[in-house]
């Protein structure tokens, strides 16, 4: 039919059905909620990387100056060990003399190895505090070790206690 005369025109049907169809609307609600879920899950996670990382820095901190200090003694240098590891509260109650005296008792060599058995890493305020416990063993002989660390900056030792086992 020639659209002239006065005859009906009709469109072909769109994707949805005829050309007055519109679309069927989207479900908004679903994907804002899944959107709000998706996001509180990312800052989850990440909070949780971040204080896995946060502590997990903090203990291998703790556990290097332990091992740095300990290999300092166990070579027999006790001023460097004293001078850069321990507190200078700690050092007014242990002079450098008596300090070298008593690590020279434990007889340490290059055999020695030290084991880290506990390992407590805390912060509160911005103050950290680490408390290492562990052996130093050496062949026939094992020497208790427990070290205190605590500062707001720089890690010093405030507390140490090394003895042979009886």
């Amino acid at each position: 039919m020639n659209p002239q005369h006065g005859a009906a025109q009709y469109a072909a049907p769109g994707p949805y059905g005829t050309p007055d169809q519109q679309p069927p609307a989207r479900n908004r609600k679903k994907w804002i909620l899944l959107g709000i879920a998706g996001g509180v899950l990312l800052l989850v996670i990440a909070g949780g990387v971040f204080v896995f990382n946060l502590v997990g820095g903090a203990t291998n901190k703790a556990r290097n100056l332990a091992d740095d200090f300990t290999q300092l003694v166990i070579a027999g240098d006790t001023d460097k060990a004293y001078d850069d590891f321990l507190d200078p509260a700690l050092q007014e109650q242990l002079s450098k003399e008596q300090f070298a005296a008593g690590v020279k008792t434990l007889e340490l060599n290059d055999t020695c190895k030290p084991t880290y058995n506990d390992l407590k890493v805390s912060s509160e305020n911005g103050n950290n505090t680490a408390d290492v416990a562990g052996v130093i063993g050496c062949d026939g002989k094992e020497v208790d070790l427990a070290y205190s660390f605590d500062s707001d900056r720089d890690m010093k030792m405030i507390n140490i206690k090394l003895r042979p086992r009886a």
